[in-house]
């Protein structure tokens, strides 16, 4: 054999011959669905501090039975509570060189729109993450930014929580902002999430009169409860093909359950990468919604040197028009499996 030719080696030898074998495109799998407010309404705001009006019907009476001219009764009649949240500022900024956004690149012809595009989606994630947290609301000052409050601190009539760990509180108890996040109980006091609680929880959230339509979980959360639908308690019927009209070639096997039919409700199943998994969300999606001082915007901001600036921004928050309508079973260990 021969030991004389010029091979694909000797182009490497004094700085590489060959053009380089480089895609021109740029792979990204980053989650960027938003659950929570994808299915939530949307309203506007006109000021920093966005506040409406919650009632109720008082008790029934079961004494409430009168004699044939009776005298008129004393009133009973009770005031709406007004409520209300401050609104957030979330900002993204980008700094890109004139170079950086002008030379010929892999995957993207401008690094100021690829950035741009970049932190805009970003920006939703934080926006997602925090309107599923547990952050009490702040008026801010001009050194302190206010705060939006999350689900975390809006829920409490219908709240499940473990040993140790209590609700948040309104300014002023039973109206104002919701200015105290909650109490998460410690780690010692994590519990396995139980049917009977989510039960419990459906029913005291039609009992005050809310319809649930969507109960939301951790991505791991998510997977111990379609195991547990498909377990010996839960009774619930496995297909192993397709049915209907255009019925699939081969035996499948079903491993999830993206839907809860109960007995007040019928719930979607919603994994959500961005809450925490300790938290099982059971909610009413028609009484929340983002308000929005000004929405997503980009703006450029004044030229400094030899970089183009920019940022986008978004002035926010969560409305909860009627926490009582949702529930939450907090402080679960989402690494134990669901019980009874």
């Amino acid at each position: 054999m021969s030991t004389t030719n010029f091979d694909r080696y000797d182009l490497a030898t004094a700085g590489d011959n060959v053009r380089e074998d480089f895609e021109n495109v740029i792979y990204n799998i980053a989650p960027t669905e938003t659950p929570f407010v994808s299915n939530i309404g949307r309203g506007d705001m006109t000021n920093t501090l966005h506040e409406w009006l919650i009632d109720d019907l008082e008790a029934v009476n079961l004494s409430n039975a009168a004699i044939d001219g009776a005298d008129f009764g004393a009133d009973s009649s009770d005031p709406a509570n007004r409520l209300g949240v401050y609104a957030q500022i979330s900002i993204k900024y980008v700094n890109v060189s004139r170079r950086a956004n002008i030379v010929n690149k892999a995957g993207r012809k401008s690094e100021l729109a690829y950035q741009l595009a970049k932190k805009g989606k970003a920006l939703k994630r934080d926006v997602e993450s925090i309107a599923c947290n547990n952050q009490a609301t702040l008026a801010g000052t001009q050194s302190v930014a206010s705060k939006t409050a999350g689900l975390g601190a809006w829920v409490t009539t219908n709240a499940y929580r473990g040993v140790g760990g209590t609700d948040g509180a309104l300014s002023n108890t039973t109206y104002g902002q919701p200015t105290t996040a909650a109490t998460d109980a410690t780690a010692l006091n994590l519990r396995a999430l139980s049917e009977a609680t989510f039960l419990t929880t459906c029913k005291d959230c039609y009992v005050q009169g809310g319809d649930p339509n969507m109960a939301m979980m951790g991505p791991s959360m998510k997977q111990k409860f379609s195991t547990y639908m498909f377990g010996t308690n839960a009774r619930i019927a496995t297909p192993y093909q397709d049915h209907g009209k255009s019925p699939g070639g081969g035996a499948r096997v079903l491993g999830a359950v993206d839907t809860y039919v109960g007995d007040f409700q019928i719930l979607d199943i919603v994994p959500n990468r961005f809450q925490r998994e300790r938290d099982v969300w059971i909610l009413d999606t028609e009484f929340w919604e983002i308000a929005y001082l000004d929405s997503y915007k980009t703006e450029t901001i004044a030229k400094v040197g030899d970089a183009e600036r920019r940022h986008i921004l978004v002035d926010w928050a969560l409305i909860s028009q009627q926490e009582a309508a949702s529930g939450l079973i907090a402080d679960i260990d989402s690494n134990l499996a669901m019980v009874i």
